[in-house]
């Protein structure tokens, strides 16, 4: 009970702000990519089979997803391109 006195007599303290998402993962790094990684083969091993055919597919679609998004990005940054080619020619050519 003398620690509690102690702190008492010490008066109000003011607590540390915690920590960030941000912060904890540019301190951890890589770590904290790998513990995510580890977490998902462990949920994996614990759902068992079908539960494990249900996360392939997930990650499979979210995999195509991705592809597929970054695919029209690129279509649309091709197209800008193109279109930005074209106005400079007129532009020099003087038929703008």
């Amino acid at each position: 009970m003398a620690k509690h006195d102690e702190l008492l007599e010490q008066g109000p303290h003011e607590a540390p702000e915690p920590e960030t998402a941000e912060q904890r993962s540019k301190r951890v790094g890589w770590g904290s990519a790998g513990g995510a990684v580890a977490a998902g083969g462990l949920a994996a091993a614990k759902i068992g089979g079908f539960g494990k055919v249900i996360l392939w597919l997930v990650l499979w679609h979210g995999i195509t997803t991705g592809w597929r998004v970054a695919g029209w990005v690129g279509l649309a940054l091709a197209a800008a391109g193109v279109a930005t080619y074209l106005l400079v020619i007129r532009h020099r050519e003087g038929r703008a």
